[in-house]
């Protein structure tokens, strides 16, 4: 049977980042209440007031999605991916985000350098490591009619609300509202219809396990 948690945005409890360069406010994590060098995977909101380096994570994927302000760069170096260049230089990526819901997804080993464009930003991040699991995440955004569905099939599966607010009804169960800022946690939902309705946009994190 698959177990919902309702989390609301209100009730998140903002932390400093791990190099001490902005503040998080953790949405989940697994391991509950595990450490920055022991979760499995960690959902959270990041508030961005100024240009640094991102902390690294190694053996971590990371996913980066905008959720407010203008926008910023990240230059990335020294990731997984990295092909060195001639000469002992190394090739320099950048992810431009410039709209709500603009995605940005990176090594946890890579140096990220982070430039505002026009002022400070909030993030949604999704950090999974990747020797024990692996995360998606997809963007359902515009007008859900009545009676749109989706089929939820993970071990964790998160519905966060990023902007407006949306209705939910998983399986059987009583509907939900969701504003922006609100997450449904869905523990084992294996092959759960859930209907949608409503103008807000769900970031759907999917997560799972990898066997031993």
């Amino acid at each position: 049977m698959a177990t919902l948690t309702l989390i609301r945005g209100a009730d998140l409890v903002a932390a400093p980042w791990k190099n001490g360069g902005g503040v998080t406010r953790e949405v989940a994590a697994y391991p509950s209440n595990a450490g920055l060098n022991e979760f499995a995977w960690r959902v959270s909101i990041a508030d961005v007031a100024q240009a640094g380096p991102f902390s690294r994570f190694e053996g971590v994927d990371r996913t980066l999605v905008l959720l407010s302000g203008v926008g910023m760069v990240l230059d990335e170096t020294g990731g997984l991916k990295e092909v060195p260049l001639g000469g002992g230089t190394s090739r320099v990526q950048s992810h431009t985000l410039t709209q709500a819901l603009d995605i940005a997804r990176f090594d946890g080993e890579s140096q990220i350098d982070a430039r505002l464009i026009d002022g400070a930003t909030r993030d949604f991040n999704l950090m999974v490591r990747r020797d024990v699991a692996q995360g998606e995440l997809d963007v359902w955004r515009g007008q859900m009619q009545q009676g749109t569905r989706r089929t939820l099939s993970a071990d964790v599966v998160l519905l966060f609300c990023a902007s407006g607010s949306v209705r939910l009804k998983p399986g059987d169960t009583q509907a939900l509202q969701l504003e922006a800022g609100d997450t449904l946690r869905i523990d084992a939902p294996s092959a759960l219809q859930c209907a949608l309705e409503g103008a807000g946009a769900v970031l759907a994190v999917s997560i799972r396990y990898t066997p031993r």
